[in-house]
């Protein structure tokens, strides 16, 4: 009975691969969130809901802080790309560090978990991923807000960063998270844009803003466009395709997140089930990814990997795709997996793997929310607020689900 289960599971999941997302005019388009959700939440803060006012008043603080944040841009790195072309975005491998043992540390050896100190000296590394969290809370800040000033700035930063030519970062990543005396560049520096996913939402949420023109969003899906075909044929983004680890699950949620945003559903519906492929090989049968559990901070990469396949997940519901529930062929689920980290998360076990920082437990509420409707968890509100204590009511998650 078992296997006829997860093989009526397995075609049902294909078979409504079929739907399409809808669209509906003049209204937000978003893809790792819920626009219902959005619209019921925007109107009970319009209301001045007691229970969502701490948060929305915690995120008009932190984009009153994103209104502070200047345009930055790969230009203003002082290192220049092997290419010899500042528009290329450079960076290196965090866990990488001068050999001791030689005269010019080279090649650099591995320590996993340590951050080299170096790798803030290449800027892009740096300004992007603060880049791509301000224009969310300034998208988010609009939409709640309608407040246009969070909406102008927004769109400011997204052109210096990605469409003014003079600044514009060409789309690829060639020279990410290079190895100093191995490489100029690997597959893995593709988990630097996993931020991206949080940016097509962003400018979803700027749809119908005058600050957004057609001109913006024309040359937004031409960037990702092209970004998209490089991971898809480049030496880079074949070899960050292959992995096995976290890489490959942030590897298919931004191509999934690039592929709704052109159009592309086609498109989308083979990166799900490639990304159904993945969670099949990646998971054991206890529900864990081996792959991350070998990690020096193994509790980090195993909720790491949770949010890149609950993205996948979010964004499978805009095609019809019911990731939630899948159940793969070898008999695995996200629920699986997320009752397999659920009592480590709401500090109910302590975690039986390395971990030689300390782990922010915040990190894990995202999934503990989603799972509360997701999975019908019934203690996971209130496993939230046991984590984080008071500062629960000002998450923004709040205001997300």
């Amino acid at each position: 009975m078992k296997k006829i289960f997860l093989i009526v599971s397995w075609l049902s999941f294909i078979g409504c691969a079929g739907i399409k997302a809808r669209q509906q005019p003049g209204k937000p388009v978003v893809y790792t969130l819920n626009l219902a959700v959005l619209e019921k939440n925007k109107k009970a803060i319009n209301s001045n809901s007691p229970d969502l006012m701490p948060a929305y008043k915690m995120l008009l603080k932190d984009a009153k802080a994103a209104l502070e944040f200047a345009p930055v841009s790969v230009m203003e790195k002082k290192n220049v790309p092997p290419s010899g072309n500042k528009h290329d975005y450079m960076s290196l491998a965090p866990y990488h560090w001068p050999d001791p043992n030689k005269a010019d540390g080279l090649p650099y050896i591995r320590k996993d978990g340590q951050t080299n100190p170096e790798v803030k000296e290449y800027k892009d590394k740096e300004y992007m991923p603060a880049l791509c969290g301000h224009v969310n809370t300034l998208a988010l800040a609009y939409y709640f807000s309608g407040d246009k000033m969070y909406a102008e700035h927004a769109a400011k930063l997204l052109r210096v960063w990605f469409l003014d030519t003079a600044t514009r970062m060409n789309p690829n990543l060639n020279f990410a998270q290079a190895i100093k005396g191995v490489n100029t560049g690997r597959g893995a520096g593709l988990i630097d844009t996993r931020h991206f996913v949080k940016v097509i939402d962003a400018i979803g949420l700027l749809q119908g803003s005058k600050s957004w023109t057609n001109d913006d969003q024309k040359g937004m899906q031409q960037w990702f466009t092209e970004f998209l075909s490089w991971m898809e044929t480049s030496k880079n983004g074949i070899d960050e395709m292959k992995t096995k680890n976290n890489h490959g699950a942030w590897y298919d949620a931004q191509r999934l997140a690039m592929a709704l945003y052109i159009g592309n559903n086609e498109a989308a519906r083979k990166i799900v089930l490639n990304a159904s492929d993945r969670l099949d090989k990646q998971m054991d049968d206890a529900g864990k990814f081996p792959e991350e559990m070998v990690r020096t901070i193994s509790l980090h990469y195993s909720t790491f990997v949770m949010h890149a396949f609950f993205a996948i997940a979010q964004m499978s519901d805009k095609i019809g795709v019911d990731f939630w529930n899948l159940v793969t062929p070898g008999g695995k689920s996200l629920k699986k997996a997320f009752d397999a980290l659920h009592p480590y998360l709401a500090k109910q076990k302590a975690w039986e793997g390395p971990q030689i920082k300390p782990f922010d437990f915040e990190d894990g509420t995202p999934l503990l929310m989603e799972a509360a409707t997701r999975f019908n968890c019934k203690n996971c509100t209130q496993e939230i607020k046991d984590v984080v204590g008071d500062k629960a009511e000002r998450l923004r998650i709040n205001l997300l689900y």
